[in-house]
């Protein structure tokens, strides 16, 4: 066995007293032992259990990590009493046992070094309150400290450097506390709390480099952290559920991918003067009711995500007082009734898309807060959403405000300030009372009250918008003592009179003066969309993206295209009608008339295959050569391409979809996805509402044609009460008849020069008229799928025709026709 001696000596006998002898075994020193003792250990390994149950001081002779404890199995060290270690490496194998064990009194470690591959590292129990100073414990096949049964103790600078579980676990009503610490790479929780009456204390610590969640706080356990970091983990950073309660002070959360902060069944979190950043999700998520967060003089940035910084929902609560949220994709959505958020005097800046979000039956309240460079500041989203905003000033946000789908917020004192488009945006049935605000500098108009929602504004002020002041729909809104800077004329300022204001043309004292093309088409350019991120600077030698180019035809040319279709007679006529009043009001315009302004955006219903699409670019180029459209290019999406994986998301998408096809013709192939039967929080209906928006910002830009099966069409108009107003003109594209079907096939035959032989056209009638016509009938597409089935079989034929004539290269037979399924 490689071990020395140990020496047992007590300096504190009187010299006629002093035993000191010399023991072959660490076990016979201890047992020779007495309390006050100091056991001087030799270096070497020592292959045995000890128990140390008295006050007697372990070290080692040559200093530190020279004396090596390794048994076979088993506990290496129990501690009870008052016992002292120093310096002393412990090494186990023992998977079913913690190497080192303090099972009760105060005893002392310092120094300690436990490399092991054990359950437990080190275990603390039995109401022990250890002392614990510079002590490392790397663990990498179980827990790293395990503190439990009602103990506590003081860990000082202490490290657990790996941990095959959790790296300090505190259950069973345990309580101890931690001094710079640091806690790292680590397989389960860095630091993890759970049963009522635990709690854990630490000032000064580090968690990273955690392969799960930083601080895992359950099941009543609660903390109080002053001055920690919590760091590089592949989970959330910090997670609380059931009951559990947790204070954090002057505390650093970053580089975190999922999030940041996550609360969750009456869970109570308390954040002072803490920094929240880097995070992939979540910077605080806030869920279940009775759970709680209160954050003060905290600063929550630099998502590295699309998800909203502080989300709240599920009747959960959150407070943030003097905080600062910024550099994030939204900054505070708040879901589902009984949810709340109250904000006092608080920053969100650059926020790419919405500031706050309000939805599902929940409410705010923000008071002297602030919001700048947002996409939106505020939206209410729907029935039952509100809350209140007093003293919130918006600047240089693309939309101020926007209430929409029956929400009802107040807003008292506020004031938007260069918004790119409205400064307040209602429609769809949105409400709001809107008393003593203001919007300034507005590059659209400054309050926008459509689709007749019946809105309160009180005694507000616009300045400064391009578009004019007020544009309201009838019935409208109610308002009293409003003014605006522009009224009548630009120099002459009219006051707003009380009452319901007259609709979009602009009632005198409403509107304001109307915008030039030039300048409406400037604020346009400057704009970013109602919910559009503010986009990236491009580096100065990143080339711009080439934009598609259409040249466009004469409408004579395009029409003749569309007249050469096969059927679609009365989709032809459709066209022609709503071409032909478009092409007569601009005459009437050159002529100094007054010109129809029919809507341009239409429905096309009907099964696939029946040439929606083909029309719908047709359609584009006719309006371009009419120079109604300026490129009259065809962008085609689908829900896929419009809705996003988080509410935020599908915003982004639907504005980048939108402004690819400005100039041209938006497309949206079975546009009724986005608004499925059993819709719950499906985010199609923000892509829906974005749209809505949008077509109303820019309605001389892009027209927009919506595509699917004639009933889910109906629902899809249904799903939002602005959308049937946007679309006035449904064309139904009907199925083709097996004689169109056939002339389909003979074009296709002619284009790759093929000939039909003898009663092959017969036979495709036959076939067309025999074939399924169910939910996958394709229509035009099932008579090309056709026409190339059966020139793969006529390819298989001529394979074994050693030199075919020039005629049976050409000739397609009824033998070609594939069989029917």
């Amino acid at each position: 066995m490689a071990h020395g001696v140990v020496q047992v000596t007590n300096p504190s006998s009187s010299r006629w007293r002093r035993r000191t002898g010399e023991y072959e075994t660490l076990a016979a020193a201890l047992e020779a032992a007495s309390d006050g003792d100091v056991l001087s250990v030799s270096p070497g390994t020592y292959r045995e259990n000890l128990l140390i149950d008295r006050a007697v001081t372990v070290r080692c002779a040559d200093g530190p990590g020279t004396v090596r404890l390794a048994p076979a199995s088993g506990v290496a060290l129990t501690l009870r009493g008052a016992a002292t270690v120093h310096d002393v490496l412990i090494e186990c194998q023992d998977v079913t046992s913690a190497a080192l064990l303090v099972e009760e009194g105060t005893p002392e470690l310092s120094g300690v070094r436990i490399n092991t591959r054990s359950a437990v590292g080190l275990e603390v129990r039995d109401g022990a309150r250890p002392t614990v100073r510079r002590c490392t414990v790397d663990n990498p096949a179980g827990m790293g400290v395990s503190v439990l049964d009602g103990a506590g103790g003081l860990f000082e600078e202490c490290e657990v450097v790996a941990a095959g579980q959790s790296g300090f676990a505190v259950r069973g009503g345990a309580g101890p506390r931690l001094e710079r610490c640091r806690i790292h790479h680590t397989s389960g929780a860095g630091m993890s709390v759970t049963g009522e009456g635990s709690s854990l204390e630490a000032v000064s610590c580090e968690v990273f480099e955690v392969r799960g969640t930083g601080v895992q706080l359950s099941a009543r356990g609660t903390g109080q952290f002053t001055d920690c970091q919590v760091h590089r983990t592949t989970g959330d950073g910090i997670t609380l559920d059931t009951d559990a309660v947790l204070a954090m002070a002057d505390c650093d959360i970053h580089d975190i991918p999922e999030n940041a902060v996550d609360l969750r069944a009456r869970s109570v979190l308390t954040l002072t003067r803490c920094s929240v950043r880097g995070f992939g999700r979540n910077g605080l998520s806030v869920w279940d009711p009775g759970t709680r967060a209160d954050a003060n003089q905290c600063e929550i940035h630099d998502s590295t995500g699309d998800y909203p910084a502080v989300w709240v929902s599920d009747g959960a609560v959150a407070i943030l007082d003097s905080c600062r949220v910024h550099d994030v994709p939204d900054a505070l959505f708040v879901l589902d009734r009984g949810s709340r958020a109250d904000v006092v005097d608080s920053d969100f800046a650059q926020i790419r898309n919405t500031a706050v979000s309000v939805s599902d039956g929940a409410s705010v309240q923000l008071d002297d807060c602030r919001i700048k460079d947002a996409a939106t500041g505020a939206w209410f989203r729907d029935h039952g959403s509100g809350g209140t905003l007093a003293q919130v000033t918006i600047d240089d946000a693309a939309t101020g405000v926007i209430v929409t789908k029956g929400a009802d917020p107040a807003l008292e004192r506020c004031t938007v300030t260069n918004p790119g488009e409205a400064g307040v945006y209602v429609s769809a049935g949105g409400r709001g009372a809107f008393t003593g605000c203001r919007v300034i500098g507005s590059r659209g108009f400054g309050f926008h009250v459509i689709d007749g929602c019946r809105s309160t504004l009180t005694r507000c002020r616009t300045e400064r918008c391009a578009r004019g002041g007020y544009e309201f729909a009838e019935p409208g809104p109610i308002t009293e003592d409003c003014t605006s800077d522009r009224a009548a004329t630009e120099d002459m300022p009219e006051p707003v009179p009380a009452g319901p204001l007259a609709g979009a043309s602009g009632t005198a004292g409403a509107t304001g003066a109307e915008t030039t093309p030039a300048r409406q088409q400037s604020a346009a350019a400057q704009s970013f969309g109602l919910l559009g991120g503010v986009p990236a600077q491009r580096p100065a030698d990143q080339p711009q993206e080439a934009q598609v180019r259409v040249t466009a035809r004469e409408s004579d040319a395009v029409l003749g295209d569309l007249d050469s279709l096969v059927g679609l007679d009365g989709v032809k006529r459709e066209v022609r009608t709503l071409i032909d009043l478009i092409s007569v009001g601009r005459r009437r315009e050159k002529a100094g008339l007054k010109a129809p302004s029919p809507r341009r955006h239409l429905v096309f219903t009907g099964s696939p295959g029946t040439g929606k699409t083909t029309v719908a670019r047709l359609y584009g180029e006719i309006l371009a050569s009419l120079g109604v459209l300026e490129r009259g290019h065809l962008v085609e999406v689908a829900r896929v391409d419009l809705v996003g994986e988080h509410i935020g998301s599908t915003a982004i998408r639907t504005q980048e979809a939108f402004d690819r096809a400005r100039g041209g013709v938006l497309f949206i192939d079975e546009a009724y996805a986005l608004a499925p039967e059993d819709a719950g929080r499906d985010f199609g209906r923000e892509a829906i509402d974005t749209l809505v928006k949008l077509m109303e910002d820019h309605r001389e830009a892009v027209v927009v044609i919506v595509a699917g099966y004639t009933a889910e069409m109906e629902r899809f108009l249904a799903s939002n009460p602005g959308v049937a107003s946007r679309f006035s003109r449904t064309i139904t594209f009907g199925d083709y008849t097996p004689d169109e079907l056939l002339r389909i096939v003979e074009a296709q035959t002619t284009e790759h020069e093929y000939q039909l032989g003898d009663d092959t056209a017969e036979a495709l009638l036959k076939y067309f008229t025999a074939i399924p016509k169910g939910p996958a009938f394709g229509n035009g597409r099932t008579a090309r799928q056709t026409f190339e089935g059966m020139v793969e079989r006529h390819a298989v034929r001529m394979a074994h025709v050693d030199e075919p004539t020039h005629d049976e290269l050409q000739l397609l037979y009824p033998e070609d026709l594939p069989n029917l399924t």
